[in-house]
C-alpha cells in the first residue's frame, strides 16, 4: 500500500514540474487543488512559451483549425493574485511575483491595484521592476515609484540607526579620557592600570575608584565618502542598498556623501543623495562598462583631500573598456592614500557574481575587495575613519 501511495505521489509531483505538457500521459494524477496550482503557476511560466507562440493547453490546442484553439481562458490578474494567496504560502507567492516582473516584464500585474498594495517592499523586487523602468508607460513608472518608496522606507528605518552608531559613535583605540560615557566605552587596561593600588588583597577585588572611557571619534573634521555605483543588470539590487546608505550618510555630522552611477557614461547624483527614491528612478540598468572612466571622474572630481576619502567602488568588476586604466587610476589613489574598497555586493544575501581576475588585480592595486551586508558596510567604513 505504502509503494502505491509512494508512486501516486511522484506521478503528482511530476505531473506539477512538468505542468500541462505532460496532462495527457498523467491525466488523474492531481487533485482540483493540484489542478488549480498548475493553472496559476502557468498563468507566469507559461508566459515564455506563449510569447515564442507554443500553445500550452494540452494535445487539444493544437487544432489550428478551430478559432481560437481550446486552451482555457487566461486569468485576469485579479482573479490570479486571488488563487495565489489562496493556494501558496506567502513566500512562494513573493517569489513568483520577482519572476513574473524580473523574468517576463509583465508589468500588468501593476495595474491591480490590490496587488500592487499586496506587494512585499523587497529590494529583490524592485530591482526587478527597475529593469523595466525606462519601457514602462508613465502610469507604471508611477507605481515603480510606489514600490521604490516603500522599499527605501523599510530599509532607511532598518539601517539608520545601525548605520549612525556605526559612524558617529566610533571609538579611538589607543586615546582614552575621563569623561563619563556609556559602560561599552570603558577602557579595561587604562582603568585596571590606574586602580591597581586599591586592589582589596581580602575580598580579591578591584575596587574602580577611576573609570577610563575610550575617547568618542565623534569630531569634527570633515570626511568624505566617495560611492561609485555600476548600474549594470546584475548590480541592480546592490545599487538599491547603496541609495538609501549614500542618502544616510549625508545626514550624520562632519561628513560629505558624493553618488556616482556610471555604465558606460557617468551620472553624478551628488545633488539628489536626499532622495534616493530620485535616485533610483533616475537609473537606466544596463548596458555596457567603463569603471576605469567612472574611477578617473571620481578621482578627478571628488578627490579633494585623499587621506579623509573613503573610496567605495560597487561593481561586478566585469570592465568592458581596457583594464589598463582602471588598474592605473587604482595605484593612484592607493599611493595618495584614499581608503578603498571593491564591493562585489552591497546586500543582505552578500552572495557576489563578478570577474575574480579583475578583484584580484584590483586588489594587488591597493583595493579591499568584499562582498557586505549593509550592517558590515557600516563598520568597515567606521573602522577606517577612526
Amino acid at each position: 500500500m505504502s509503494d502505491r501511495k509512494g508512486s501516486e505521489e511522484s506521478l503528482r509531483r511530476w505531473r506539477l514540474v512538468l505542468g500541462r505538457f505532460a496532462e495527457q500521459q498523467l491525466s488523474g494524477a492531481c487533485s482540483a487543488d493540484d489542478l488549480r496550482r498548475d493553472a496559476a503557476l502557468d498563468r507566469i511560466y507559461g508566459e515564455s512559451y506563449r510569447r515564442r507562440g507554443i500553445r500550452t493547453g494540452g494535445p487539444q490546442a493544437k487544432a489550428k483549425n478551430r478559432k481560437g484553439g481550446t486552451e482555457p481562458p487566461q486569468m485576469t490578474m485579479p482573479e490570479w493574485y486571488g488563487e495565489m494567496r489562496s493556494l501558496f504560502p506567502r513566500s512562494v507567492l513573493e517569489q513568483v511575483e520577482k519572476d513574473a516582473l524580473g523574468r517576463f516584464g509583465m508589468t500588468e500585474l501593476l495595474n491591480d491595484p490590490k496587488a500592487l498594495a499586496e506587494l512585499t517592499p523587497d529590494p529583490s523586487l524592485l530591482a526587478a521592476l527597475l529593469s523595466h523602468r525606462g519601457r514602462s508607460d508613465p502610469v507604471v513608472a508611477e507605481k515603480i515609484r510606489q514600490v521604490a518608496k516603500r522599499v527605501v522606507e523599510e530599509l532607511t528605518k532598518r539601517l539608520r540607526l545601525q548605520l549612525s552608531r556605526a559612524m558617529s559613535g566610533a571609538r579611538r583605540r589607543g586615546e582614552t579620557t575621563a569623561r563619563r560615557s556609556t559602560a561599552r566605552d570603558i577602557a579595561w587596561n587604562d582603568t585596571i592600570r590606574r586602580n591597581l593600588k586599591n586592589w582589596d588583597r581580602e575580598r580579591q577585588v578591584l575596587i574602580a575608584e577611576h573609570l577610563r572611557f575610550h575617547a568618542s571619534a565623534r569630531r569634527h573634521l570633515p570626511w568624505r565618502i566617495v560611492l561609485c555605483i555600476d548600474q549594470s543588470g546584475s548590480m541592480a539590487t546592490s545599487l538599491i542598498y547603496s541609495a538609501v546608505m549614500a542618502s544616510i550618510l549625508s545626514t550624520l555630522p562632519a561628513v560629505t556623501v558624493k553618488l556616482v552611477l556610471f555604465d558606460t557614461t557617468i551620472v553624478d547624483l551628488s545633488d539628489e543623495i536626499g532622495d534616493p527614491v530620485d535616485v533610483l528612478m533616475s537609473v537606466q540598468l544596463g548596458g555596457g562598462t567603463d569603471i576605469g572612466k567612472a574611477v578617473a571622474y571620481c578621482e578627478a572630481t571628488h578627490i579633494a583631500q585623499p587621506e579623509r576619502t573613503v573610496f567605495v567602488l560597487v561593481s561586478d568588476f566585469c570592465e568592458g573598456a581596457p583594464a589598463r586604466n582602471l588598474f592605473a587610476a587604482v595605484r593612484r589613489l592607493a599611493a595618495s592614500r584614499v581608503k578603498l574598497l571593491g564591493l562585489a555586493a552591497l546586500d543582505d544575501a552578500a552572495q557576489p557574481a563578478y570577474d575574480r581576475d579583475t578583484a584580484a588585480r584590483l586588489a594587488d592595486a591597493g583595493m579591499e575587495i568584499a562582498a557586505l551586508t549593509p550592517e558590515h558596510f557600516a563598520d568597515w567604513v567606521a573602522g577606517h575613519m577612526r
